[in-house]
């Protein structure tokens, strides 16, 4: 029993490692993109369309805004045309979305594997107090003490996850937003 509450220790481990490293490289793609998003909306606010090429790099709103270019310089007609600017529109929001499921699983898993590896905990304190009896009360009360570590790691991997799921889901909302009122107004 001592082995399954180790690997449910294990798994927790391992999915805040997978959770920050994906937070992290999520923040920064957002951060870039958001940061763009920003730019492009206010040169075309300003009407200065002219000098949008200049501020596109390799990022997925530049991606879509050269996609939206390229659509607005074809002659099609508008039906053709609103298809490919949702298509490049629904490319953009799922590539802002990408990996972010990783985020949402480990919310709901932590909280599991914690209680897992309590469960664990407990029946491993059971057994050495059916094979030795009730001589020493405090080693009974340590070992519960333990296990329940499991669960406020569990706990706490999941709360953190969910604050950075729930900020960089914000950040792409506004991303989104900024396309749209690029889209309306290129």
């Amino acid at each position: 029993m001592e082995l399954l509450h180790q690997i449910s220790f294990g798994m927790m481990i391992v999915a805040g490692i997978l959770a920050i490293v994906v937070s992290i490289e999520r923040v920064i793609f957002s951060s870039v993109n958001l940061t763009r998003s920003k730019q492009v909306l206010s040169s075309v606010n300003s009407g200065e369309i002219g000098q949008i090429d200049g501020l596109l790099k390799n990022d997925s709103v530049s991606h879509m805004v050269k996609e939206i270019l390229k659509i607005k310089g074809q002659n099609l007609n508008p039906s053709h045309y609103q298809d490919r600017i949702e298509a490049a529109y629904l490319e953009a929001k799922d590539t802002l979305n990408s990996r972010l499921w990783i985020l949402d699983t480990v919310v709901t898993a932590a909280p599991l594997m914690g209680l897992l590896g309590t469960i664990f905990g407990i029946v491993d304190t059971f057994l050495a107090l059916s094979k030795s009896g009730m001589s020493d009360p405090a080693s009974v009360s340590s070992g519960i003490g333990t296990a329940l570590y499991a669960t406020a790691l569990g706990i706490s991997i999941a709360l953190l996850c969910l604050l950075i799921f729930n900020f960089l889901n914000d950040r792409n909302e506004r991303i989104i937003e900024n396309l749209k009122m690029l889209i309306l107004r290129a």
